[in-house]
């Protein structure tokens, strides 16, 4: 009886400092007291993956997909993860929305820290918001003919963001404060929308994907852009839209 292949994930950029991966959406980077009964994670799939420890240089939500970037040792882990604190590491997102966002915008919109009951217990429950900004732009649009809610038809856009400052959820939270939520976001998106795509769209992931990355590597001092597709319920979402070419960057 032959013993069942490790689970592996798509490397999309290695050397003997950093190696970086496309995490697909449903996957933990590290364990967590918010998911006590998870049992799979990026870190130790990538850990095994290499054969060595693996150092986590930032955070993406268990439902966002992409890229996600580690470091092979302490000292790499150090020297990238200033860049992370100090906001000089440029993240590109793309998220399909409810209705027709505006064409482009600045999100200027502090956010008060959300806090776990279970892993925050001890945070102060009173820090003032904290200064969150995010830029968009609309790619494309569609217009289905389905009562969704009250209205005849219902619209839907593809965006893309640039979190200029790392606040917990920023882009969910901020997409739904200009009345444009993600689809897919259990949290702060809209249920019969979310409902709707995963039963006829087979979409039942959050619409949330960080498809580029771009930073200084920590030891060549070349600026690193990294790049990661869309899984196959994205990119088949952008298919039946007719948005598959919408996403590239202009002069592509």
């Amino acid at each position: 009886m032959s013993e069942e292949s490790p689970e592996t994930l798509e490397i999309i950029y290695q050397d003997q400092w950093l190696v970086a991966v496309n995490k697909p959406s449903g996957l933990l980077v590290h364990r967590s007291m918010i998911d006590r009964n998870e049992t799979r994670f990026a870190l130790q799939i990538v850990r095994n993956q290499v054969g060595q420890h693996v150092y986590p240089l930032h955070r993406l939500d268990k439902p966002t997909s992409g890229v996600l970037v580690f470091a092979l040792s302490p000292e790499v882990a150090r020297l990238a993860g200033k860049q992370f604190e100090e906001g000089l590491v440029e993240k590109t997102y793309l998220a399909v929305v409810r209705g027709y966002a505006p064409e482009s915008g600045v999100i200027d919109h502090p956010l008060k820290e959300e806090l776990d009951k279970m892993t925050d217990r001890k945070a102060r429950q009173d820090k003032l918001a904290q200064e969150a900004v995010t830029v968009y732009e609309r790619l494309a649009t569609v217009e289905l003919p389905l009562a969704i809610e009250r209205y005849p038809t219902s619209r839907y856009s593809l965006v893309r963001a640039w979190p200029k400052t790392g606040r917990k959820h920023q882009i969910r939270r901020h997409m739904k404060h200009i009345a444009h939520p993600i689809i897919g976001d259990a949290k702060h998106g809209k249920g019969v929308h979310n409902r709707y795509f995963a039963k006829h769209f087979s979409a039942g992931r959050l619409l949330l994907a960080c498809t580029e990355l771009e930073l200084t590597h920590p030891f060549t001092r070349e600026r690193l852009l990294l790049t990661a597709s869309l899984d196959s319920v994205f990119s088949d979402l952008m298919t039946r839209f007719g948005w598959n070419r919408s996403f590239h960057r202009k002069g592509e």
